[in-house]
């Protein structure tokens, strides 16, 4: 049986993923730093830490560590790399520490590769839909459009909608697919996709299988309460259960592709497992855009709170617009379908929430901070 080292695999996806290996056999190796923002300050608590604590082969490292990686890599036949700092808008302030993270610790990952003796064979990526910025939209005139940043004078004057980089025409979302344009708004996204070529690229040069999962905005039961920086419906959580208004951004109809979490575990066992020949990217969605209007009123009803949503006209830097994978590619590389509705996703995350403690909130420190960078508008 294969032997698996998955890094961040103390994380949301990480150790789910752990389990399910652990389950059909595989022996696994986590290697995670277990950082405050996602374990909080007493990581020996973390309900994600111990779900895996015992159960699989664990290194307390960091990506940065050379020596780390060696101890890490020693051994197993197969890594699954999903460490790495997440979040658009923290990205843009912290931008030394995410390029240090994703991109340097990749590259220590990568010079073990090329210069150690190891029995590796398949390297995993997490990549981001963040890679794709605006991603990929029709005009009517122009046909097939990848939009340019909307302009700050547009968002501030309320006019949300990518527009055309030729005509200027509001444009019609369409499903973005991996040959689309690749030109992030974030410094996240460019360290996803330095990510995702340094990987796919070296591991060719070294003979060495590699598949970067493209996931879109991922959610379920174990996403981190005490983040403020990620995971919108975690957020809008801790804001309702802590009885505070939800603060909606832009008009509200900005929407993205919520994939769950046992979707995304399902498509990452596939690509484990599948004999794939080419390196390749392939998008993780549903394949559907939801609206954030929507996803806030459905959490106010799922929880039975009378608490406000406030369309507030606020808007970030680096956010994207809308947000809808296209998904026919890792149908058929993979044979991969997502399985969980949003309704039924959403519902079961709920219903989890609230077997849990409540969490203090966060946001409003995390939205302070922002906007003395100018991020926040």
């Amino acid at each position: 049986m294969e032997r698996i080292l998955i890094t961040g695999g103390a994380g949301f996806i990480g150790s789910r993923l752990s389990l399910r290996l652990i389950e059909q056999g595989y022996e696994v190796t986590v290697m995670d730093n277990l950082s405050k923002q996602i374990h909080s300050d007493t990581p020996e608590q973390s309900l994600l830490y111990n779900s895996i604590k015992d159960k699989a082969r664990f290194i307390h490292g960091d990506v940065r560590s050379l020596s780390d990686w060696q101890k890490a890599i020693d051994g197993n036949d197969v890594i699954v790399h999903l460490a790495a700092e997440t979040g658009t808008g923290q990205s843009m302030y912290q931008i030394d520490k995410y390029v240090e993270v994703n991109c340097a610790g990749t590259a220590k990952m990568l010079d073990v590769l090329a210069n150690s003796q190891h029995y590796v064979k398949k390297v995993i990526v997490a990549s981001s839909r963040a890679i794709y910025g605006e991603g990929k939209y029709l005009c009517e005139k122009d046909g097939e459009v990848f939009p340019e940043s909307r302009s700050q004078s547009d968002l501030d004057s309320g006019k949300f909608e990518c527009k055309c980089n030729y005509c200027g025409r509001v444009l019609e979302l369409i499903p973005t697919d991996e040959d689309s344009k690749i030109h992030p708004e974030s410094i996240y996204g460019i360290t996803k996709s330095n990510q995702e070529q340094m990987v796919l690229m070296s591991c060719k040069s070294l003979n060495i299988s590699a598949v970067a999962l493209r996931y879109q905005n991922v959610y379920g039961p174990g996403q981190s309460l005490t983040n403020p920086y990620t995971g919108i419906l975690s957020i809008f959580s801790t804001r309702i259960l802590n009885n505070n208004s939800i603060n909606v951004f832009e008009d509200g109809e900005e929407s993205r592709d919520f994939i769950y979490i046992d979707d995304v575990i399902d498509a990452t066992m596939l690509a484990i497992q599948k004999d794939i020949k080419n390196n390749i990217a392939l998008n993780v969605g549903s394949g559907v855009s939801t609206t954030v209007k929507y996803l806030a009123d459905s959490l106010k009803k799922l929880y039975g709170s009378d608490i406000e949503v406030n369309i507030s006209g606020d808007y970030r830097i680096g956010d994207i617009r809308h947000n809808k994978a296209d998904i026919e590619k890792v149908k058929e590389v993979l044979g991969f379908s997502p399985k969980t509705s949003f309704e039924v996703g959403l519902r079961n995350f709920v219903n989890w929430v609230k077997e849990q403690e409540i969490q203090s909130d966060n946001y409003e420190k995390s939205i302070t901070e922002m906007k003395k960078k100018g991020l926040m508008k």
